[in-house]
């Protein structure tokens, strides 16, 4: 039950001096959660912060007793928050419009930045529209998409309709890719522009190759490591993955697979490849070891709307092999620095895989081509495009007649 006052609602006010924006983000996942829509938040949220700008952080708390954390460089407003299911770690916020309306009746924010569209991101933008707030938003996850894998294909047209009609209520909504753009576009999203994602190439870098996790994997110096990285679910095509891998291991005997992440096809997964490497869930310098130590990385989703995972390998300076969508489609060129496969079939990736995986020599080339590639998307560049895509949602529309970000058409709520 919604409740009428802040009882759902630790707040910390750090006082921080006026900056030249007061924005309020408002996001259902954020670390130590380890998804993409996550650390790709944390990193805007420090970006603005780095640029002088006063950010207040909305989210539900994550796990029981949870709360804000002392000293850190920006306001917390913690929510309460539902288990997902078969995600128990990660929380879902509550329907809270009356506690948001309150709490920026008393703090306006200058706007207000939506990244995800749940019942936390539902709230906030009807209360932000109640307050004629500014209001922007963030396309980061294809749920319509997700439904096939869980037999709820039927679902695929209300959710897109449900998408389509929050982001239209919004000034402008933010996608990663020119590609991404068109398809919403031509689903009849209005008022989208495209901000790309960064990675940080001195965490993510070929350096933190490790002789010792390479042995703990049972693999020597000259044997192929294929890792993945990411959520072991059904909308991560992961049946691809293995396929790839026992392609490769009847060519190399030696090669191993590491699959880093965790989630609920897990159990699945093990009973299906029992001779491959499941590290679980890993985070910072652990996580960049495990890229690098790796000799070429697998990446077969179909369902991502970027796939931070591939830049992160590229970084690592593995060359990636994954389908033409997303990120990769982007950013890999065959035969440069990986290989990018057309369609959806599952036997053109294992072909990718064997032609990328059988040359050491071709491997490592690709390797230092794919890092070439990501070195310029610095985190600064797109936190300053995020920024003036915020500048530009507060002006008047006669600031920027014209422009892709137009003025918002108000709609009933």
């Amino acid at each position: 039950m919604l409740r009428d006052a802040f009882d759902d609602l630790v707040i910390e006010d750090l006082h921080a001096s006026r900056r030249r924006l007061r924005v309020a983000v408002v996001t259902e996942t954020y670390p130590p959660e380890v998804n993409g829509v996550a650390m790709s938040m944390a990193r805007v949220v420090a970006g603005l912060h780095a640029r002088d700008h006063d950010v207040q952080l909305i989210r539900p708390r994550q796990g029981q007793g949870h709360a804000a954390r002392p000293g850190a460089r920006f306001d917390e407003v913690l929510t309460a928050g539902w288990p997902i299911p078969m995600y128990p770690s990660m929380r879902l916020g509550v329907p809270s419009k009356r506690a948001i309306v309150r709490l920026w009746s008393l703090r306006r924010p200058d706007v207000v930045h939506i990244a995800t569209e749940g019942p936390l991101g539902w709230s906030a933008l009807h209360a932000a529209r109640h307050l004629d707030l500014p209001v922007t938003s963030d396309y980061r996850t294809n749920f319509h998409a997700y439904g096939r894998h869980y037999k709820v294909g039927w679902l695929a047209r209300p959710i897109m309709g449900y998408l389509r009609k929050f982001h239209n209520r919004a000034q402008c909504t933010m996608v990663p890719t020119e590609a991404l753009r068109a398809d919403l576009a031509a689903r009849g999203f209005e008022r989208l522009t495209v901000v790309s994602r960064g990675v940080d190439t001195q965490l993510f870098d070929p350096r933190r190759r490790s002789a010792v996790l390479r042995g703990g994997w049972g693999a020597g110096e000259n044997d192929l490591v294929v890792a993945c990285v990411g959520r072991l679910a059904p909308e991560k095509n992961l049946g691809v993955v293995l396929a790839a891998f026992e392609a490769l291991r009847d060519a190399l005997p030696g090669t191993r697979l590491v699959l880093v992440g965790d989630g609920p096809q897990r159990d699945d997964l093990q009973a299906r490849c029992p001779q491959a490497i499941f590290a679980g869930a890993r985070r910072g310098e652990d996580l960049a070891a495990h890229y690098a130590s790796a000799d070429l990385f697998l990446f077969p989703s179909l369902t991502e709307t970027f796939g931070n995972v591939t830049t992160e390998a590229m970084a690592s300076g593995l060359p990636v092999v994954a389908f033409d969508c997303a990120a990769a489609g982007q950013l890999i060129r065959s035969g440069h620095n990986g290989m990018l496969v057309a369609g959806d079939k599952p036997i053109d990736f294992v072909r990718a895989a064997l032609l990328a995986g059988g040359d050491a020599v071709r491997r490592a080339a690709w390797g230092a081509a794919a890092r070439a590639t990501v070195l310029p998307l610095d985190w600064s560049d797109v936190v300053a495009r995020f920024e003036s895509v915020l500048v530009r949602a507060i002006e008047p529309p006669e600031a920027h007649a014209g422009l892709a970000l137009g003025p918002m058409r108000r709609q009933a709520a």
